[in-house]
């Protein structure tokens, strides 16, 4: 099948490495690109900010909703541009506009860096396995300056809306501009033949609505949080800590916090993410999920001094008491604000539509061929959905294919020939964040060779440069990583209140994933 329409000016959304990546081959490819970032730089979750996002609602908004505190539409930031641009609230207006993402202060990479390389650049020779989030910036930065992405980025420019007119997309955004201590913003209007979504998965918190954490939040508002407002340790020193969540964000606070907090708690529900207690330091003790937050009497008057005077029920019925802190570490909802009309914040994941991209779960994107094309309009593409994945190098072949298919380069299948693939999958996997999974260990290599068997099959029609996969280098390195996270397949009994442990059997490369964010 021939490209569905003829493109040329292509936008990307986000400028993190998928987005840099995915517009420097676009650039090579001889396509006009613009890369839409709505934070001050490049660089994605790695980008340090030491201003924290404010914390979401408790519970969460609908998926639809995003996570800016002017809201979703145009008119909610017009609204409050004129307060803003008469010099009030310039600091809210900034993380209002690009709320700062969850990299904190001790972020570094967890993967070898032979994982880590794209088809782009590679890390000087000798680089450590062992990178701190400014030096990943960093290269995502020279890897900007090197493919001339820098030049075609727009900074500080929020997407508002993304909605096809006739045969373009027009894209509706808000830049901001900042003078002295006031910003203001200017709205305007672009037409592309495509677009990318580049903006990844950890933007808008999710907190689960547990009975009592929302009262909790509103007695005690600095004492309970999203984990995506850490930054340093500091403020555990002497307290009891309860973690709710046992992923990659949980297990990393707990390190920080052990060697000053008095005690912590991690509460786990045996999610099939959830790291073994084989990576919590010593003084951290899991326990079993939460069943409700105790309720104040009605003439209750909280103090923000001490511990809080009330308990925790975990759900066989053990009672925590002497909590300080309570770090909500429950990820991230899937979102696309700028894609409201292909939400539905009401309809089921087993119900949706052939159109719909995010359902009222929030935990997957619909109706996308190889995860990234959009069926129903393959002028739309999607560089960044897999999941516990070795995101640089993924997120590069992904690129690469969106970049010769956009450039003519490659042909797409038939929509129905996608469309009965993309529903196989779905039976075979069902609905939820482990359709997008590439944890499993080979499953990541044959993803990859499927992509590369389908461009080279192409590019012997197309005249094209063969697209190469998986180098030596970079397979040596995963299944020594395999190997060498081995030992954590184990399998232990269930959360039994305080004492008890759990039940895992988990692919090791989820162990060693570093943010599939960008």
């Amino acid at each position: 099948m021939k490209r569905p329409t003829e493109t040329n000016r292509v936008a990307v959304i986000g400028a993190g490495i998928s987005g840099v990546a995915t517009a420097a081959h676009l650039l090579k490819h001889g396509l006009e690109v613009t890369v839409f970032e709505r934070s001050s730089t490049s660089g994605g979750v790695w980008h340090f900010d030491e201003r924290s996002a404010p914390d979401p609602p408790f519970p969460n908004l609908k998926p639809s909703d995003g996570d800016s505190l002017f809201g979703p539409q145009s008119t909610d930031v017009a609204a409050t541009s004129e307060e803003v641009d008469q010099g009030h609230n310039a600091a809210l207006g900034e993380i209002s506009h690009a709320p700062p993402g969850p990299c904190y202060a001790g972020l570094m990479n967890n993967i070898p860096i032979p994982l880590m390389q794209t088809s782009l650049m590679s890390y000087p020779a000798g680089t450590s396995d062992h990178l701190s989030h400014d030096v990943v910036e960093r290269h995502i930065h020279d890897i900007s300056r090197a493919t001339g992405v820098d030049k075609v980025i727009q900074n500080n420019t929020r997407v508002l809306d993304v909605r096809k007119q006739g045969s373009s997309w027009v894209l509706q955004t808000t830049a901001l501009w900042k003078e002295s201590d006031r910003v203001r913003f200017t709205d305007a209007t672009y037409n592309f033949d495509a677009v990318v979504i580049a903006s990844g998965h950890y933007s808008m918190p999710r907190v689960p609505d547990i009975p009592g954490l929302s009262t909790w939040k509103r007695l005690w508002p600095d004492r309970v949080w999203h984990s995506k407002r850490y930054r340093r340790p500091a403020a555990f020193k002497d307290k009891t800590i309860l973690l709710i969540g046992a992923g990659v964000s949980s297990s990393d606070i707990a390190k920080e916090a052990a060697p000053i907090a008095k005690k912590i708690y991690q509460s786990s529900r045996g999610g099939v993410l959830d790291l073994p207690t084989s990576f919590l330091p010593e003084g951290t003790l899991r326990i079993g999920g939460i069943q409700s937050f105790e309720l104040p009497s009605a003439d209750f008057q909280p103090s923000q001094e001490g511990p809080i005077p009330l308990a925790v029920t975990l759900t066989d019925g053990t009672r925590l008491q002497g909590i300080d802190i309570v770090v909500v570490a429950t990820g991230y909802i899937i979102s696309y604000p700028f894609l409201r009309h292909l939400h539905s914040d009401t309809t089921a994941a087993a119900n949706a539509s052939r159109e719909m991209l995010v359902t009222a779960e929030g935990d997957m994107v619909h109706n996308l061929w190889q995860d990234i094309f959009y069926i129903p309009d393959p002028t739309m593409a999607f560089v960044g959905t897999p999941l516990q994945v070795t995101t640089f190098c993924l997120f590069d072949f992904q690129a690469q294919v969106v970049a010769r298919v956009f450039a003519g380069k490659a042909y797409l299948p038939a929509q129905d020939v996608m469309r009965k693939e993309y529903e196989d999958r779905l039976a075979q996997r069902g609905t939820g964040r482990d359709f997008h999974s590439l944890r499993k260990r080979g499953a990541e290599q044959d993803y990859v060779a499927r992509l590369v068997e389908w461009m080279n099959k192409d590019a012997g029609v197309t005249g094209t440069e063969h697209m190469r996969g998986h180098t030596q280098e970079w397979i040596a390195a995963y299944e020594s990583m395999q190997e060498k996270f081995a030992f954590l397949q184990v399998t232990e009994d269930k959360p039994q209140g305080e004492s008890g442990a759990w039940t895992q059997t988990l692919s090791p490369v989820t162990q060693a994933q570093i943010l599939s964010v960008s």
